[in-house]
């Protein structure tokens, strides 16, 4: 990408795009096109096709989703599943049609089986069952890929589908019916410390293994993959293998550790109490990140740090 090529970020607003948007200006992009959900509904076919036709975006990334933990995507798996359907297919097809030189499709690392082998690896994909809490939202990612890999084969697109491991970061979504583990537990931890309770519940055992990354860190991974030489883009495009790629920090610890961590960054000093009669959701979630290694990309913030970088956000726009 050139500085001024013409970029679309999708979900420009979100925790990943807003991420992207950073990462593009901080490289001197000057042309990034952004659509917020009122200008433009990604789910409106006839929209997207106006939208690319007008536009001709050179290159694109796909950031837009509903997404959700474990509670949201148990209350609204029809929207998950139809709402992401629908996002990815109409822009994936309309890139196509106007010629966009490369697009990248964000996925989720819920795409791998519940039992899956430790670390993830990318040929793992489709090798068993999935977990049933987010089973709608994962085979949407699923046929995303899936959908990228066919139009490169029939049509010779250039799309690559990443998938990251679990995110946070500034601009998360802190609300309790819709939020990951780690927005939900700095909001349940800050509102004990202001209030003085003397406990926090939180769901399940403890006991799943749970890999994160910042946000920004993910954001410098896909620019990185959009930037790489024809050659080295040209080798996740095998017709022979999906176009799929791991994004993660390469270590996880217990969501009691986690919760024990961010409760020091908050600086909560009451009881955690586990709420057992909750699902655990997968055992664990360690992506095997040796591809994008081997490239040369490492991600820059540690947990901790991530962490009291986060909390910061929060106070800024939240407390």
């Amino acid at each position: 990408m050139q500085p001024e090529s013409k970029i679309y970020v999708a979900g420009h607003r979100g925790l990943v795009g807003s991420a992207l948007i950073r990462a593009l200006e901080a490289r001197g992009h000057r042309d990034v096109i952004r659509r917020t959900s009122a200008e433009l509904d990604l789910t409106d076919q006839a929209a997207v096709k106006e939208f690319f036709a007008s536009q001709r975006p050179e290159y694109v990334f796909l950031a837009a989703a509903k997404v959700g933990g474990i509670l949201a995507n148990n209350s609204f798996p029809a929207q998950f599943i139809h709402i992401n359907l629908a996002i990815q297919t109409n822009v994936i097809h309309e890139a196509w049609r106007q010629g966009v030189r490369r697009l990248l499709f964000l996925g989720s690392s819920c795409i791998y089986p519940r039992d899956c082998p430790q670390p993830m690896r990318e040929e793992y994909l489709l090798t068993g069952p999935l977990e049933p809490t987010n089973r709608p939202y994962a085979l949407a990612k699923i046929a995303g890929i899936e959908m990228c890999w066919a139009y490169n084969r029939e049509y010779g697109t250039r799309s690559l589908a990443v998938m990251p491991t679990n995110l946070y970061g500034p601009n998360d979504n802190y609300d309790l019916t819709g939020s990951h583990v780690i927005p939900a537990m700095i909001r349940k931890f800050h509102a004990a410390k202001a209030s003085g309770a003397p406990q926090v519940t939180l769901w399940g055992t403890g006991a799943p293994r749970r890999e994160f990354l910042h946000v920004d860190d993910l954001a410098r991974a896909c620019v990185f993959l959009m930037d790489l030489p024809e050659a080295g883009y040209a080798d996740f495009l095998k017709t022979d293998m999906a176009p799929l790629l791991n994004i993660g920090s390469g270590e996880d610890q217990t969501v009691r550790e986690l919760a024990q961590m961010v409760c020091a960054v908050v600086g909560f000093e009451g009881e955690i109490v586990w709420d057992t009669d909750k699902p655990d959701g997968t055992p664990r979630k360690l992506l095997d990140i040796s591809r994008i290694r081997d490239l040369g990309w490492r991600p820059r913030l540690g947990l901790r740090e991530g962490l009291e970088m986060t909390y910061q956000d929060f106070l800024r726009r939240h407390a």
